[in-house]
Order: C-alpha cells, then structure tokens, then sequence
C-alpha cells in the first residue's frame, strides 16, 4: 500500500508541475499577422505552447507564474533568415580554414549562437557553412547547448570557382577539383546530386550562390555563376525533397536566372534594379536585404589589411549599395523577409538592421513583421512561429520600451523564451 501511495504523490506532484501556466502581462503587444501595436494583454503559456491571448492584465491560480512586462512591447520571438554561426569577421578569418579543425569551429558556434538567442532572435536560418552548423543545430535541439531554432543549409551549392567553392584561390596542390558532395556542380545532373547530398547530410534548406560574392577569393562580385537551367534542377530536386532554395546574389542577370529557376529568397540583391521588382511581384520571390552586411563590410575594407586586397575592392564598391537598393525594393512593393549576413559582422548586433531599415523607409512594425510573420512565412512555418497567437509555439520576446519611438530599443531586449523555456528575464 505505500508503495502505491509513493507511486500516486509522484504522479500527482508531475501533473501539478505540468499543469503550471505561465502568464505574461505586456504593456505593448506587436501584432505581426496586421503590422500594429496593441495595448494591455496577457499571454497565457502552457508548457511550449501559447493557449490564448486575453484582454487586461489577468493573473493566473497560485500555481501559476507571472511575468511583469507592463514597461515593454512584447512580439513574437524574432527570426533572422539569413546568419553564418560558424563563423564571425576578423582579420584573421581567411587563415583560419586552415589552422582551425572543426571542433574548433564548434566551439566558436556555441557562442555566437547563445548571441543570437539573447538578442532576441528564437529562429535562424544558417545559410552555409561546414556542415558543424548541422550538429550545432542537433545540440541545440537535444537541449545540451543554448541556442535559437535553426534551419541551415549546411555547405552551400556553388559552381567551379564560384563564390562558394571551398577551394578558390588555395595553390594548385591544394585546390583539387571539389564536385557536388562538397557543393561544387556543373550541370543539371550534380544539381541533383548535390541537393540529395544536402539532404542526406541533415540539411534543412538549399541555399546557392547564384552570382559572385564580396567576402570570398574571386575577383568578380555580382557576375552570374549559374545557368537558368542548373538553378531549375535544384529547384526540382530541392521540392522532391521539401526544401526551399536560398540564392545569394548581387548582380542583375543572376538574380533574373535564380529567380525565373523558382528560388524561394533572393538574398542581398545589393545591385538590384527596376527591371527585377516585377519579376519577384511575379514569381513571389523575398528579398532577405542583409543591409548591415554590406555596410559592416564595407566599414571593415576601410581598416587596412582587414581583408585581402581582392575583397577589400569589392566590399568598397558593393557594400554601400545595398540600402538604397532596399528602400527601392520595399518601395515597390518586393516582399522583405528580414535577415542580416551575421558572421560578417558581430554575432548579437542583428537588431542594428532594423535601424537601416527604418532609415531606408520602412515603419518599425513593418520591419518586425519582416523577422516574424513575413519570415515564418519564408520558412513555411507559419502554423507554428511568426506571430503571438492559441496553437503557436511559445516563442515570445520583449524589448525595453517603445520601438516605434525609438527603434533603438530593439537592441535592449529584457525578455527571451523559446519553447515555453525562460532563456532571459527582467530581474
């Protein structure tokens, strides 16, 4: 008999912890889905799940907690579509593919992913990288390391000599010729295979490089580097298997490739021009604009020897141009899904690109629509994040005060959970 008592004070102990809701008062809640900011709400969690939003300051039974956030605006949890956690500027970062092995990479990730998190950004897409960011995703979601929800591409397609083959610019000993497994193609036949490698890696989205890049060891930076017929067999192969396709690209005639070969995003679209915007109206392709990328990289070519002369050239020239390029695609009414490039600049510093945003034209509540409701969106997870609603994921941030009077206050974020798990809060 006491061992059936024992047994029923454990499972009644269980079901009073699990039955503990979290309550969170909010002064002001952003409302992704319609891009407006209401007033006095609560937020009722129960385990990793929102169960309902209700009107007024509510408390729950003595059971329950709450969580005072009257002083802040609380929106869902913010997700940056476009992040490199592998790595992160340094003028050292071109000699360190080879002195670093990739447990040293690992440790590196761990802290830029916990950046990430505590600036409030709860999902990322990592868009390439070594293939750690697929075990540093699996870390973070066995719970052994903190971080934000990841979605990556692991290594990145690219072409021969592209901006995202491995081995550009090494000695002729070293550069070998690198083909779809390590996410070099020529020709529709390794599209396939490279998506199918990708896949079998544990990738989560296809990300390719359709034209030239600024960071890499190449002398062009926006030429096309795709044939339209290679990017639509990655798109093929890509649905096959569920993913949606990423293209980084600068130059005009391969965002027009990438974007009639059925790419999700465009990614950058630093040189973007009138002749584009009703192809992406047409084709329903995002811009993911990653403004502070280009305006970080260009600050850094400005410190001598920061980069090799090769892509201090290209970061002068491309980088500044990107945010006059948005705020003519914002303006004409391209759809933006928010993203930063971080790792070309400090990991942590992602809300700065709200501020360029905004500076560019663009209200603040549409910018946060953008990293959540438009992102989701993006993502196709918008039965589960981008917005404060019953069903959805708890995902749910706050800032320190009001960003549609100073926008600057998206970087004093004072309140992070994901999943239903506090990861910051207001002490």
């Amino acid at each position: 008999m006491k061992k059936f008592s024992f047994f029923v004070l454990i499972a009644c102990i269980h079901l009073n912890l699990s039955a503990q809701k979290t309550f969170i008062q909010c002064g002001k809640l952003v409302d992704s889905k319609t891009a407006k900011l209401l007033t006095t709400k609560t937020i009722v969690v129960d385990g990793n799940k929102i169960v309902e939003v209700l009107d007024g300051y509510v408390n729950g039974s003595a059971t329950d907690k709450t969580v005072d956030l009257k002083n802040s605006t609380v929106m869902p949890g913010l997700m940056d579509m476009h992040v490199h956690l592998e790595q992160e500027t340094s003028p050292t970062r071109y000699m360190e593919g080879f002195t670093l092995n990739d447990a040293d990479v690992a440790y590196g990730a761990l802290r830029f992913a916990e950046r990430n998190l505590m600036a409030g950004f709860t999902s990322v897409r990592d868009l390439g990288g070594s293939g750690v960011n697929i075990a540093l995703r699996k870390a973070i979601q066995k719970g052994y390391v903190v971080g934000p929800r990841v979605y990556t591409a692991g290594k990145s397609i690219a072409t021969t000599g592209g901006h995202a083959d491995p081995t550009n610019n090494y000695r002729k000993d070293l550069m070998g010729d690198p083909g779809p497994k390590e996410g070099v193609i020529n020709g529709p036949e390794d599209a396939y295979k490279a998506v199918r490698q990708r896949y079998k890696d544990g990738s989560d989205v296809i990300k390719i490089t359709a034209s030239g890049g600024v960071l890499s060891m190449s002398a062009n930076g926006e030429n096309p580097q795709f044939t339209e017929e290679e990017v639509k067999a990655i798109v093929s192969a890509a649905k096959d298997y569920g993913f949606k396709v990423a293209a980084h690209c600068h130059g005009v005639e391969a965002m027009k490739r990438a974007i009639r070969g059925g790419v999700s995003s465009i990614e950058h679209g630093t040189l973007m021009d009138e002749s584009v915007f009703p192809l992406m109206k047409e084709y329903g392709t995002y811009l993911v604009p990653t403004i502070i990328a280009g305006r970080s990289s260009a600050d850094s070519a400005k410190i001598p020897g920061y980069y090799p002369a090769m892509v201090t050239k290209k970061a002068l020239e491309i980088g500044p141009r990107v945010q006059a390029t948005f705020a003519k695609a914002y303006k004409s009414g391209v759809k933006i899904a928010f993203g930063t490039d971080a790792g070309v600049f400090s990991h942590g510093k992602n809300w700065i690109e709200f501020v360029y945003m905004t500076e560019a034209g663009m209200p603040i509540l549409e910018a946060i629509q953008s990293a959540t409701w438009n992102a989701a969106d993006l993502m196709g997870t918008q039965n589960i994040l981008g917005s404060i609603e019953a069903n959805k994921l708890a995902d749910i941030i706050a800032v320190n005060g009001d960003p549609t009077k100073d926008v600057k206050v998206m970087g004093q974020v004072n309140f992070v959970m994901k999943d239903g798990v506090v990861y910051k809060s207001i002490k």
